[in-house]
């Protein structure tokens, strides 16, 4: 068994955190607290944690401290900051650059419209590439129910998008 190293392999993982709780909250100052004491609890495991389930417990208790957060605040109102998104390439010519930040702020603005479950699900899978067994096991479900929720999800998405392209806002 690999021995924790607390700097080299749970710190790497807070960026990765930061967009789950950044996802659930809206609220970039929510995020970073939500972060904060996700880290202080793995820190306050250290002892008992292994090597190949650190990234599962830490999104799982940023999961679970992100819905607390919600729960207590009822903060799932707030509008998804556009800001926080990075810039598109530079290589694009600025009509291009638009475009995709247009598409982008869409697709934002849709996903933040869907239930915290398949949002959670969105960004695991979609943004972090976890694998549905991972996913299933960080939001206490079943891999079918992972599945499904992804599936409805993204068909939700693509059929806002083109009904938001076709018909305008």
């Amino acid at each position: 068994m690999k021995e924790i190293s607390f700097r080299n392999d749970v710190l790497p993982l807070k960026d990765k955190f930061f967009r789950l709780a950044l996802r659930l909250t809206r609220n970039r100052e929510e995020a970073e607290d939500i972060v904060q004491e996700t880290l202080l609890r793995l820190w306050n495991k250290r002892e008992e944690l292994k090597a190949e389930g650190i990234e599962t417990l830490g999104f799982t208790i940023c999961h679970n401290l992100a819905i607390d957060h919600l729960q207590k605040k009822e903060t799932q109102n707030i509008a998804f900051d556009p800001a926080l998104h990075e810039a598109a390439d530079s290589d694009n010519t600025p009509a291009d650059q638009l475009i995709a930040k247009e598409g982008q702020s869409l697709i934002q603005q849709i996903v933040s419209q869907l239930p915290e479950k398949q949002q959670a699900i969105i960004q695991l899978r979609d943004v972090e590439g976890k694998e549905y067994k991972e996913i299933a096991q960080i939001l206490q479900i079943t891999e079918a129910d992972v599945k499904v929720s992804l599936f409805r999800a993204r068909q939700k998405i693509k059929e806002q998008y083109i009904k938001l392209n076709r018909y305008g806002l």
